[in-house]
């Protein structure tokens, strides 16, 4: 739409009496914008102050001409179509920054001449610091201090005149004088307000922030930026105090609170309940305070987990959290369009008459804004603010519904927790209310403190009712206790649990079937905290997607922040996992799936951490660089929850070549070494426990000449050991191998060596007596755990394998390093039948599955058994053992027709 000048300068001079002033005033900023020329009449706002017939060096003067301007050519601007609503937001908080400033450093200059504002700071809030600043709008900084650098007289003491230059701040900017105002100033969200002096000392505020601090402190620091003053101390300050807002782990008391602030928006508000005169555009039902709140609450409650939620404009802080699957696409675009639409409305409001108003008004004043926005009339202008609020108040309804407090079990519980467990029909209730007694006695370090008793009493009626409910209650209830017993803090988990009662089947699920799940979740109770996003039983998305979430940096991260970093969303991701797998949300070999996914997204997260931190010391290669090839279920693709990772590491050029020192001074190392020592270091990142827990267990067995030989070798000396010394086993190996780490070029070279190795012509007889006597060898060495071991026994995944591998390696087909693509190219060739597939399948899943539901591999309790065979596409426990049986027996029977041997029986 093109820009239509003329007719806005004659809506504001018919409709808005302060812009009619305003243009009179400015002559030249008039005639500049009659001819369309926006962009030269805001150059000229910015020098306003200087054009004035009479010259002054009073800074309160110079900044009220200047935003008289602003005031007018943003109004024009904006009612012509020329700005955007998120354009005259941005300028009008630039021009705070600039006045806020100017005041600082001319409130210091009084004092002390020609010193620079150092150690003055201020911290733009809520809508200025968003950038969003309304028409009309005042402005909520917090000033702070550092005594150490403020400019003083000597006889000042810092305190003092820090207090003195906040008076005359503030009275620079909102005492309104023949020259009008330049905004009005608001401390009250300065820590402590009702008894703080009006500027803080830096050491006084980081103290309560960090102690003392509410919730909706951390709520308005979620768009607060150092604007003015000693803007580099301020950028320090807001870094220092950042774990005070953006909470790693979920603070669910923190969660019950916003939940009240929410419903407190909609309780303090007086004015009328549906759009018309005297409905408040901020305030109402559906209003500019509702979007903002909508999108902060999710940043709180997701934000320390995900800094990419971290955006101080409330439009970016939508679009982040519809990418990040927390609110839908449509939900963003729905809210957000409003918030721009009643930002519009909002500053129509306000420009009639520059005043700070946010209400309809009634009968010609009505008719007169709506005509003043290009509408017919009142009633349109109320019908379109009634459209939009309800689209925002509907979906503010469902956030504070999500918010509220939890319901417990209605029924009153009879005669005392006995009565209680006796009616929830559990056995021996005397002595097992006796026992959960006993948990608050102190011996349980996670209910020591009053404040873990009370919320664990809150959730304990549900928590009864949900043990009782589960599938196998006494063996829930003994893993609830083991839970508690090794939990270091459980009082966020409790009051999750409050907040969000529909967790407590999920958990109690976890309890009942999954013993691995259950342990972890005794680690490390905050697990639960992936569970309350909406996407918690989606699949992980791609390898890029994971390693994107695990390598987020915030400015002062770390090494071992970023090693952290991976290790919180790896044990998220594979919790989830392992909760879609017990809520049958997905087939077990997409789980497994997309666990190797995970895993390949942590190793190159890790590698490329490590690699940059070692480059810091010892410099690069020239023309060299680290691999790291993935081999068994890693280089497959399908992992467990239980597995390890198979890794070669490799480097390219020479061994000749040496680093070049590193840029902080460190020796130089020959390639040889200095690979060698990388991989230990990408080892480490992967293996060594950090202040998050552990990570991966790393193989590095399968590398050339084992355990004797270098942890990392030569792309070159990896293609002649293939081609010359390899073992027929380590052929094997090399069909299930992949490059994950490493440049594309690189990559594709180490492809290649590994497709040469293995189209490789072999004689078919010593290939068969070599895989007939590793087999025999294993067999011997590593028999069966238990019935449901679908590795291990005969017939079971690893003779499938070999088998698979053989004819592989025999007919030079179906080179895929994944084996279910493997078997099916054998298929495709003829070369083995059809019932392989299901075979594979069937105890691929098995293999997955039992990993978390039977870990020692025997027939679990029925409750597990059921979703173990479920999982598995068979409809009980001993559906399923048949089912394993008949697979056993198609690879045995194909086994035997392949390589003209007998399996032996276990």
């Amino acid at each position: 739409m093109q820009a239509d000048w003329p007719d806005a300068i004659d809506r504001a001079r018919k409709h808005a009496p302060f812009l009619a002033r305003g243009l009179e005033r400015l002559p030249e900023i008039a005639a500049l914008l009659q001819q369309g020329r926006g962009e030269d009449a805001l150059h000229l706002a910015r020098a306003a102050g200087e054009i004035r017939d009479v010259a002054t060096d009073d800074v309160g003067v110079i900044l009220r001409r200047e935003r008289l301007a602003h005031a007018v050519v943003l109004a024009i601007g904006d009612l012509a179509g020329a700005f955007p609503v998120d354009r005259v937001m941005r300028e009008l908080s630039s021009l705070a920054d600039r006045a806020l400033d100017a005041a600082i450093s001319a409130a210091i200059a009084r004092r002390v001449p020609g010193t620079a504002p150092a150690g003055f700071i201020a911290l733009a809030l809520g809508k200025h610091g968003a950038c969003e600043l309304n028409y009309s709008s005042d402005i909520d900084p917090i000033l702070l201090f550092d005594p150490e650098l403020l400019p003083r007289r000597e006889r000042d003491e810092p305190g003092e005149a820090a207090q003195r230059y906040a008076r005359d701040i503030v009275q620079m900017l909102a005492s309104n004088t023949a020259e009008g105002y330049v905004f009005r100033v608001d401390l009250r969200l300065r820590p402590a307000s009702e008894v703080s002096p009006l500027a803080i000392s830096l050491g006084a505020a980081l103290t309560h922030y960090e102690s003392s601090a509410l919730t909706w402190e951390r709520a308005a620091f979620i768009r607060a930026r150092a604007c003015s003053g000693d803007v580099e101390g301020g950028e320090a300050f807001l870094a220092a105090i950042r774990p005070f807002v953006w909470r790693r782990s979920l603070d669910f008391g923190a969660i019950e609170e916003i939940g009240r602030l929410t419903a407190r928006i909609r309780a303090n508000y007086k004015g009328p309940k549906q759009p018309g005169p005297g409905f408040n555009l901020k305030h109402g039902r559906g209003g500019i305070r509702e979007v903002e709140f909508f999108a902060q609450t999710h940043q709180l409650i997701h934000g320390g987990r995900d800094p990419s939620l971290r955006m101080r404009g409330t439009r970016p802080a939508l679009d982040a959290l519809a990418a990040a699957g927390l609110i839908s696409a449509e939900d963003a675009s729905v809210v957000g369009n409003a918030y721009d639409r009643l930002r519009v409305l909002e500053h129509r409001l306000q420009m009639v008459a520059d005043q700070q108003t946010h209400a309809l008004p009634s009968g010609e004043a009505l008719d007169n804004v709506a005509q003043f926005e290009g509408l017919a009339g009142g009633a349109a202008l109320v019908a379109q603010v009634a459209e939009l609020t309800e689209a925002v108040g509907q979906r503010f309804d469902r956030l504070i519904d999500a918010g509220g407090a939890s319901s417990h079990a209605g029924a009153a519980a009879p005669a005392g927790l006995p009565g209680q467990l006796e009616q929830l029909g559990f056995a021996d209730p005397a002595a097992l209310a006796s026992r959960i007694e006993g948990w608050t006695d102190g011996h349980i370090r996670a209910l020591r403190s009053p404040a873990a008793c009370k919320a664990f009493d809150a959730i304990l009626p549900d928590v009864l009712q949900a043990l009782a409910d589960a599938p196998d209650p006494e063996r829930a209830l003994l893993r609830w206790e083991a839970m508690l017993a090794g939990a270091p803090s459980a009082i966020n988990l409790f009051r999750l649990l409050e907040a969000r009662p529909g967790l407590l089947d999920q958990l109690v699920k976890v309890l009942t079937l999954a013993q691995p799940l259950a342990d972890e979740l005794g680690r490390r109770p905050e697990l639960l905290d992936a569970l309350i996003d909406r996407s918690a039983l989606d699949l992980p998305g791609s390898v890029a997607d994971l390693a994107n979430a695990m390598s987020r940096k915030e400015d002062d991260d770390d090494y071992e922040r970023r090693l952290d970093r991976i290790r919180v969303v790896t044990s998220e991701k594979r919790f989830a996992l392992g909760v879609q797998l017990i809520e049958a949300a997905h087939d077990p070999l997409e789980i497994g799936a997309a666990l190797s996914r995970l895993a390949e997204a942590a190793l190159c997260v890790a590698a490329t951490a490590a690699r940059e931190e070692f480059v810091k010391v010892h410099g690069t290669v020239a023309g060299s660089e680290l691999m790291v090839l993935g081999l068994g279920r890693l280089g497959g693709g399908v992992l467990t929850h239980a597995s390890d990772l198979d890794i070669i590491f490799l480097f390219t050029g020479t061994h000749e070549g040496e680093s070049d020192g590193g840029r902080d001074g460190g020796r130089p190392l020959g390639a040889t070494l200095y690979f060698n020592r990388l991989a230990q270091r990408v080892s480490g990142a992967l293996s060594v426990p950090t202040a998050e827990g552990a990570l991966y267990e790393v193989d590095t067995r399968l590398r050339p000449q084992g355990k004797q030989g270098p942890l990392a070798v030569s792309l070159d000396s990896f293609a002649r050991y293939q081609q010359e010394s390899a073992w027929t086993w380590e052929h094997m190996a090399l069909t299930r191998a992949r490059p994950l780490f490493g440049s594309p070029d690189a990559c594709a070279r180490l492809s290649g060596i590994i497709a040469d190795v293995l189209q490789t012509p072999r004689d078919a007889t010593s290939l068969r007596e070599d895989v007939l006597q590793m087999r025999a060898d294993m067999a011997r060495h590593k028999p069966a755990k238990g019935p449901l071991d679908a590795k291990l026994s005969r017939g079971g995944l690893v003779d499938l394998e070999f088998l698979v591998h053989y004819l592989q390696l025999r007919d030079r087909t179906a080179l895929t390093p994944h084996l279910g693509e493997a078997v099916a190219g054998l298929v495709d060739a003829g070369l083995v039948p059809q019932s392989l597939v299901a075979a594979h399948d069937l105890m691929t899943r098995m293999l997955v599955a039992t990993r978390l539901l039977a870990p020692d591999l025997a027939l679990p309790a029925p409750a597990s058994a059921r979703v173990l065979a479920a999982a598995c596409g068979c409809s009980d426990g001993p559906g399923l053992l048949r089912a394993f049986a008949d697979a056993r027996a198609q690879v045995a029977d194909i086994w035997s027709t392949v390589l003209d041997s007998k399996l032996e029986s276990e």
